[in-house]
C-alpha cells in the first residue's frame, strides 16, 4: 500500500537553501531563509537565553512529562507581553498551552475551529505558505483576498471579503510583520478591522510569530488587542521562534478567548486532546528558557535589548534600501515603511533566475526577501544586481 503514495514536490526554500549552499561564489547572499541575521550573518543564541539555560542546567531535576499543556509557567509568563500588564487574562477568558512552535500553535488553532464546526477559513493572499497547506490538510477551504495594492494594505478587499463572510467562516490575520509582504496594517486600520470583525462574527485566529521585530512589543501588540477588546471569542497564535531566537526548539502558545469564563476548561479540553494525539507533550526545553528569562527582571531587560537591537538593524537596512529609490525597473521606496523580516520586491521569475545566477544572490520565486540577509557590507552589491537585473 505504501507504493501507491505519490511523490510530493520538495520543499521549495529548503531546495533554495541546498542551492545557496553549493554555489561556489565567496560573495553569495542568502536572502531566503526566514531567520534573523547579525551585521556579521550569524544567528546567535540570545545571550539572556543562554544565561537561562545555564540556570536551567544546573536547577532542572527532572525530565519528566509536563502534560499535553506543557509548562504553564512560560504561558502565563508570557500573557503580559501578548494581551496587556493591565488585564493580561480579559477578567479570567484567556487561557493558553504550550505548542511546539508557532507552527504547531497555528495547526492546534486550525484543528480545534474544524471539530467546533468552522468549514472556511479567510485568508489574506499572499500568505506565509504553511497557512493553506494546514487548512488543506484539515480540509478547511480557504477564501482568499488581496492582502496588499499598491504597497499598501488593501483594506478594500478585506472589507469585501467580511462582508461576504457566512456563518461558520473564520478569519486568520497576522498580527504584525506581515509574512511575506513586511506590508501592515497601521493603528487606525487595525481600529476598523476589529469593528469589522466584530459586525461579521467570524472567529479571529490572530498569528502573533514576530512580536518586537516591527515597531516594538507595545507597537506590535496594538491590533491584536483591538481586535479581543471588540469580540466575544478568538484564538492566538503564538511564536518565540523569532523574538527569542529558539527557532530550532520550537517555542511556542495557543491561547483561547472565551464569551464566558465558564467555557475555558471545556474549550481548552479539546485543546489537550488534540495535542495528545498530535505530539503528546510539547518540548519543554525553549519553553523553560523563555520563563527563566521572563521570570528574572534582569534577564528580562537583557533580553528586551538585545530585541530592540534586531529590529533596528533590520529597521537600518530597510532605510538603506529606501533610499536607494527606484532602482532599475522597481522602486524599493516602500520597504523603508514596511516591518519585520520579509518584503516582496515584484521581480520577474526571470529577473528571480537572474539574481541567482549572475549575482549569486538567492531569494524565493515570489521576490521575497529576507531583509535580515542584507548587511552594511553587502547591502550596495545587491541593490547594484536589482539595477542590474531589473534595468
Amino acid at each position: 500500500m505504501l507504493n501507491d503514495l505519490t511523490q510530493q514536490p520538495a520543499d521549495a526554500l529548503l531546495a533554495l537553501i541546498k542551492l545557496h549552499n553549493t554555489d561556489p561564489r565567496a560573495d553569495k547572499i542568502d536572502l531566503g531563509v526566514g531567520v534573523y541575521r547579525t551585521g556579521e550573518g550569524d544567528t546567535p543564541v540570545f545571550a539572556a537565553i543562554k544565561a537561562a539555560e545555564a540556570k536551567l542546567v544546573a536547577e532542572q531535576d527532572s525530565k519528566a512529562y509536563l502534560g499535553p499543556e506543557g509548562d504553564m509557567g512560560f504561558v502565563e509568563k508570557l500573557m503580559p507581553y501578548i494581551f496587556g500588564k493591565d488585564s493580561p487574562d480579559m477578567g479570567g477568558r484567556i487561557e493558553g498551552m504550550q505548542t511546539p512552535g508557532g507552527t504547531g500553535s497555528l495547526r492546534l488553532a486550525l484543528a480545534m475551529i474544524k471539530r467546533a464546526g468552522y468549514r472556511r477559513v479567510i485568508v489574506g493572499k499572499p500568505s506565509w505558505p504553511n497557512h493553506n497547506q494546514i487548512c488543506a490538510d484539515l480540509g478547511l477551504e480557504v477564501l482568499e483576498f488581496n492582502h496588499a495594492a499598491g504597497g499598501a494594505a488593501d483594506m478594500d478587499a478585506l472589507r469585501a471579503a467580511l462582508a461576504s463572510a457566512m456563518e461558520g467562516d473564520a478569519i486568520l490575520l497576522h498580527g504584525c510583520c506581515h509574512n511575506p509582504t513586511g506590508i501592515d496594517y497601521t493603528d487606525a486600520q487595525w481600529d476598523e478591522i476589529a469593528l469589522l470583525v466584530a459586525q461579521s462574527k467570524v472567529l479571529p485566529v490572530l498569528d502573533l510569530a514576530y512580536q518586537g521585530l516591527g515597531l516594538g512589543m507595545e507597537e506590535d501588540a496594538y491590533g491584536l488587542r483591538r481586535v479581543l477588546v471588540a469580540v466575544p471569542e478568538a484564538l492566538v497564535c503564538y511564536s518565540c521562534d523569532k523574538n527569542f531566537g529558539l527557532y530550532r526548539d520550537r517555542t511556542g502558545a495557543l491561547y483561547a478567548m472565551a464569551a464566558d469564563p465558564a467555557d475555558l476548561p471545556r474549550i481548552m479540553s479539546n485543546g489537550h486532546a488534540l495535542a495528545r494525539a498530535n505530539w503528546s507533550q510539547p518540548p519543554d526545553h525553549g519553553a523553560a528558557a523563555v520563563r527563566l528569562v521572563l521570570e528574572d527582571e534582569a534577564l528580562t531587560k537583557q533580553w528586551l535589548a538585545e530585541l530592540d537591537e534586531m529590529r533596528e538593524r533590520m529597521r537600518a537596512v530597510r532605510a538603506k534600501l529606501a533610499a536607494a529609490g527606484r532602482t532599475g525597473g522597481v522602486d524599493l521606496t516602500p520597504i523603508g515603511a514596511q516591518n519585520g523580516l520579509f518584503s516582496i520586491i515584484p521581480f520577474t521569475p526571470e529577473q528571480v533566475q537572474e539574481m541567482r545566477s549572475r549575482h549569486g544572490i538567492y531569494f524565493a520565486a515570489s521576490g521575497r526577501i529576507n531583509v535580515a540577509g542584507l548587511t552594511m557590507g553587502n547591502i550596495d552589491q545587491f541593490i547594484a544586481a536589482v539595477a542590474d537585473v531589473t534595468g
